[in-house]
């Protein structure tokens, strides 16, 4: 596709057994943490007139509470990010298939779970970023940044990080573990510091000069853009971007997902849900409200996100992303990655 420029705290009302079934409702847990959400599910209830009950914590402290609650679970929805998390899920037996002409005619192919458990509403480019007047040729490919020449210049996240899992997951799917190992060798030994931090950190370690390149999605950048982001956005015009492997595979891309609860007891109104984050204005506001890129084409993209330009994205499905994630991890493990 081409683009063109712990539980948490409870949130509304309470899920519980007696409301679950109550008609009008949607039962909703999500580990997406972003208060821009509140308009898609306001939205909802505005145009429907059913009621969202949400409990937002981490995926796998809600993964865990599906599990725990079992067939009595009042879940309906459970929305997250990553194809890894929403592979584990599945996994789990927290989803069921649906059959939907709506969210089959426009979310693409690779872009879903081949057997409808799930689908992705958002995307997020893996992108490399570098500091411009320190690096005169940034590494082009994510290959290229296993290059001896980018020794001591990049940062990154751990390996027990979804997002860094699902990258070299894509590497083990487009190229085998060997090819895979190799790189992950190559490029632990070029890390400037030991990983740490989210994807802000990534990108402020360009700013603070403990690193030269790093790796982020591209949401991040483009939000510190739109609005003032502590140690990053007073001096953002330092940093330059690549949108990698674009004469080849193309750009890896990471998903915000969901899919209707194994035992949902309001399952119509959770497909309605699901339909709805399809739609066109809710395509719109996932960039419009987060900087993200919207999965279905032709959808409108904010201005943040267009200006970091046109590119390819992978068109490896996403399902793979969740299949090699284990693999991943042992790949890390195997060369000492942290």
């Amino acid at each position: 596709m081409r683009f063109h420029s712990f539980l948490s705290i409870f949130v509304l009302t309470a899920v519980t057994a007696t409301s679950a079934v109550a008609e009008g409702e949607l039962n909703l847990y999500s580990s997406r943490h972003y208060d821009t959400d509140e308009r898609l599910y306001t939205d909802f209830e505005a145009q429907t007139g059913i009621t969202i009950n949400r409990i937002e914590a981490k995926a796998g402290a809600l993964m865990e509470r599906m599990r725990a609650e079992g067939k009595n679970s009042p879940a309906d929805v459970l929305l997250t990010v990553d194809a890894g998390n929403l592979w584990r899920a599945t996994e789990a037996g927290l989803f069921q298939p649906v059959e939907s002409d709506i969210l089959n005619a426009r979310i693409p192919e690779n872009l879903r779970s081949p057997d409808g458990s799930w689908y992705a509403f958002s995307q997020r480019a893996r992108m490399i970023f570098y500091a411009k007047d320190r690096v005169e040729n940034p590494p082009q490919t994510y290959e290229a940044l296993a290059d001896p020449q980018y020794e001591g210049m990049v940062c990154a996240r751990s390996s027990s990080n979804i997002y860094m899992q699902s990258l070299l997951a894509s590497i083990i799917a487009h190229a085998g573990t060997e090819a895979a190992t190799e790189w992950t060798q190559g490029f632990h030994d070029n890390l400037a510091r030991k990983p740490q931090g989210g994807d802000t950190d990534q990108l402020r370690g360009l700013i603070s000069g403990e690193c030269d390149i790093a790796l982020a999605n591209s949401y991040y950048f483009a939000r510190a853009l739109r609005k003032p982001v502590k140690g990053l956005s007073n001096a953002i015009d330092g940093i330059g971007w690549v949108f990698p492997n674009q004469s080849d595979r193309g750009a890896h891309v990471n998903i915000s997902g969901g899919g209707v609860a194994a035992h949902a007891p309001n399952r119509e109104n959770a497909i309605r849900f699901l339909e709805y984050l399809a739609g066109d204005a809710a395509q719109a506001y996932f960039s419009a409200g987060n900087d993200e890129f919207p999965v279905v084409e032709g959808s409108d993209i904010s201005a943040e996100a267009a200006s970091l330009g046109a590119f390819e994205a992978d068109a490896l499905n996403v399902s793979e992303l969740g299949q090699h994630r284990k693999e991943a991890q042992m790949v890390y493990d195997r060369v000492g990655y942290p």
